[in-house]
């Protein structure tokens, strides 16, 4: 992990109270991580950025699966546990279409070899995987030592592709640009199908600005206390973060032009995106934050275990 050369929460003597962490991932990854800190003594709000939609399996997206179940790829690429999930949901359907048994009847445990390496960004994603009884014959679920772009860029099946090799890759709507265009650049061929879309939560900004609300009484007081810690797992993350707290601040500017000049003496301010601390991940959210001047620890896997090690640095 790496810090931000902006000033960073000061961890000068154990005594120092921890900072509320607002853990920002998704509804059905938020759990583990929101758990893990908790034990470790950090008080964790949930204010999901990211809803996670299915999207409707297209002609297109089937013939691409078709394409990689007849060996047209070299590698295939499973960004997230949705997209994992989703995926194999596909692959179990298409391998049994020209079979004369009832699809609702057969296991995963049939499904056949995989025509190509299996890439699973992430140790969530590789359980899911791995937890699907494959063939004793298939392929070994490969993962990057760093749960990233970059990391996938050194494996050497990745780095080994070539001019007129084919990638696939299983992946929610946007994101991972940074694979696809340093792939694109060396002539490999890349396709992808989207499972399912990351959206702004309807209720983002009412959770933000209650719990704001909340945190302003509490912390409404002389003593000294660490900025909230964020976490931020995706640019689309930080730009729905961004859009909550300049309208939680838009709202404030609002009220305080409609309030009369005494009885605004004790209105509270709402915060700032200086306000806070974040934990980011990988090289490209580091940037949009240093552009921004805000603090920040970067980490290079989203696992509880690291994000602990951060904040606790």
């Amino acid at each position: 992990m790496s810090r931000s050369l902006s000033s960073l929460p000061s961890s000068d003597s154990l005594s120092s109270p921890l900072p509320v962490v607002i853990n920002t991932r998704p509804i059905e990854r938020a759990a583990p991580l929101t758990c893990h800190l908790q034990a470790a003594g950090f008080t964790v709000v949930d204010i999901p950025m990211l809803a996670l939609q299915p999207r409707p399996v297209t002609d297109a997206d089937m013939a691409l699966m078709r394409q990689w179940l007849a060996g047209e790829y070299q590698a295939l690429v499973i960004v997230s546990p949705t997209a994992a999930a989703s995926g194999l949901a596909v692959w179990q359907t298409l391998a049994h279409e020209n079979k004369n048994d009832d699809v609702n009847n057969q296991s995963l445990a049939s499904l056949p070899k995989p025509p190509s390496h299996l890439i699973a960004v992430g140790e969530a994603t590789a359980a899911v995987l791995n937890n699907v009884a494959l063939p004793s014959f298939s392929y070994q679920v490969l993962q990057p030592t760093i749960a990233n772009n970059e990391g996938m860029l050194v494996m050497p099946e990745i780095e080994g592709l070539q001019a007129g090799d084919k990638l696939l890759v299983w992946r929610g709507l946007g994101g991972r640009r940074l694979l696809v265009d340093t792939l694109q650049a060396r002539g490999v061929h890349i396709d992808s199908i989207a499972w399912y879309e990351r959206t702004m939560p309807a209720t983002a900004s009412a959770q933000y600005q209650h719990w704001q609300q909340q945190f302003n009484v509490s912390h409404n007081t002389l003593i000294q206390r660490p900025k909230p810690v964020v976490i931020i797992s995706s640019g689309t993350a930080f730009e729905h973060w961004l859009s909550v707290v300049e309208q939680a601040q838009s709202i404030d500017s609002d009220s305080n032009i409609n309030l009369n000049t005494n009885t605004n003496l004790n209105q509270v301010t709402a915060l700032k995106l200086s306000d806070f601390s974040y934990v980011v991940l990988g090289a490209r959210l580091a940037d949009m934050l240093a552009e921004r001047s805000l603090s920040y620890w970067r980490v290079e896997d989203l696992a509880p275990q690291t994000i602990l090690a951060a904040l606790q640095s």
